[in-house]
């Protein structure tokens, strides 16, 4: 499993452990909004929308909170007017970082994001020199102690999946975006449970990052993600699960 893909699962974890449910719930709000703007109020018909309103969901926000986010978003009712941005940067070893942000003032954001990376030795990069190196792909993450390995392979594999890889505890499914709602539906048609999914951008290669390098590059990460306008931050790091762990505990 990739570096990304393990500090990804271990933030997952403290934000439960850390009950940072007011975060998460901004980001997915500005989400939903966005989605409905960008293509319309019926999940059905839209994506992004659907998949932002499961995230609602599996974080237990109130439906009604979910419905003012939609009608904010379709004009409805009266909110910011949010707008998708992409930012490129470096981080500590050579590390290319893709930051995902909805923000109703794009220089505030760019501004808040620069100070983040240039107070832990990184900096922001031109628009396109990071971006090639990573794809956009579904990701399916499922607990090992709920099914065996063979029997979950053969079952994605036929629903379209381009991969899966294993950790101590999780499988982590990789599919195309067009087949990411079909091999979701297909598991939890099983009845095996997700423990989390996402479409996600995933780098090509990955860069061993260690020492103070990565302690830097944490702390970045940390930093952006706990910023309200930024929805997501992807990098091409590897990291040792160990190091992870002990640097997201301290």
């Amino acid at each position: 499993m990739s570096g990304h893909s393990k500090w990804a699962t271990i933030r997952r974890k403290k934000a439960v452990t850390d009950g940072k449910r007011g975060k998460m719930f901004t980001q997915v709000i500005k989400e939903i909004t966005i989605a409905a703007k960008l293509g319309g109020g019926d999940p059905a018909g839209n994506p992004r929308l659907r998949f932002a309103i499961d995230k609602a969901k599996s974080s237990n926000m109130p439906a009604d909170n979910i419905k003012r986010a939609i009608q904010k978003g379709t004009g409805e009712l009266p909110g910011m007017a949010y707008e998708d941005v992409t930012y490129e940067a470096y981080g500590p070893g050579g590390v290319a970082l893709l930051i995902e942000a909805v923000t109703d003032n794009k220089t505030r954001t760019v501004s808040e994001i620069r100070h983040v990376l240039d107070r832990n030795h990184g900096k922001l990069a031109a628009s396109g020199a990071v971006a090639y190196q990573f794809h956009r792909k579904g990701q399916i993450t499922v607990l090992r102690n709920k099914i065996g390995e063979d029997e979950l392979l053969g079952i994605i594999l036929d629903a379209g999946a381009e991969d899966m890889a294993t950790d101590e505890e999780h499988y982590l499914i990789t599919t195309l975006p067009d087949a990411f709602e079909k091999v979701k539906k297909v598991i939890e048609d099983r009845k095996i449970p997700i423990d989390h999914s996402e479409i996600q951008m995933i780098p090509e290669n990955s860069v061993k990052v260690e020492g103070k390098d990565a302690e830097n590059l944490i702390k970045i990460i940390e930093g952006l993600e706990d910023h309200d306008d930024i929805q997501h931050v992807y990098g091409n790091f590897d990291i040792d699960e160990s190091v992870l762990a002990n640097l997201n505990a301290g």
